[in-house]
């Protein structure tokens, strides 16, 4: 449920819009002075701001700007102020949008939710989700690096995690010693064999639930190592 903060000193004003954004689904928290709007917009979790530009304790003007140095959620600005210069002032200080009063309740939920649909689209589109690897109670996130055994996370080198996660991403293909190390380490292997083995006898003791019955990464005597799947 997305939750609007209204900075409104007029209670009937802000009633009428409460009960409104209530009615189509939305919670609503109500500021009646501009200091204490200010505070609840930068220490609570909202997902618009809903500002009246005449306040008393703080003008919306400067609410507008000290939102936008720490918040980019929408701000809808809702003023008696009709002047031109007014709108440019608040919409240059960072609103997103500008109605005059008196105004039509039903316009103004259908602005929000315009502009709530907007700002998801824009964050979804920022953000792209962590890439998982994800086998038999094996979790492997490659974004945040990091690695779960049946829910449990376990802490990896920087080359372990490479390792594990170059195998888990090539399931079933056996790799010889010197493969593993010109894939992971990006060198040649004269005289480093020993460096995959001593990673493959750390990882597994961090991932397999019996070492000598490997379950993950086994051991193809004579060829190299092989991710199961």
């Amino acid at each position: 449920m997305n939750k609007i903060l209204i900075i409104e000193d007029e209670e009937s004003i802000a009633d009428l819009e409460k009960d409104y954004l209530e009615l189509s689904g939305f919670e609503v928290v109500i500021a009646g002075r501009g200091d204490e709007g200010l505070e609840e917009a930068l220490n609570e979790d909202f997902d618009l701001v809903i500002l009246d530009l005449m306040l008393p304790g703080m003008d919306g003007f400067e609410i507008c700007r000290r939102i936008r140095e720490k918040k980019d959620f929408p701000i809808l600005v809702v003023s008696a102020k009709r002047d031109d210069i007014d709108k440019i002032r608040g919409l240059g200080l960072g609103a997103d949008d500008y109605m005059t009063k008196p105004f039509s309740p039903s316009e103004l939920v259908a602005r929000v939710k315009a502009h709530l649909a907007r700002y998801e689209r824009l964050v979804g589109a920022g953000q792209k989700a962590n890439e998982l690897i994800e086998i038999r109670g094996l979790k492997i996130d490659k974004t945040a690096r990091r690695v779960w055994v049946d829910g449990e996370e376990k802490s990896f080198t920087t080359k372990e995690f490479d390792l594990l996660t170059f195998l888990a991403e090539n399931p079933n293909h056996v790799f010889s010693k010197e493969e593993l190390f010109r894939k992971v380490w990006n060198m040649e292997s004269i005289g480093d064999i020993a460096t995959v083995t001593v990673h493959i006898k750390k990882i597994r003791e961090k991932v397999e639930f019996d070492t000598s019955n490997p379950q993950y990464i086994e051991t193809i005597w004579g060829k190299g190592y092989r991710f199961k799947i």
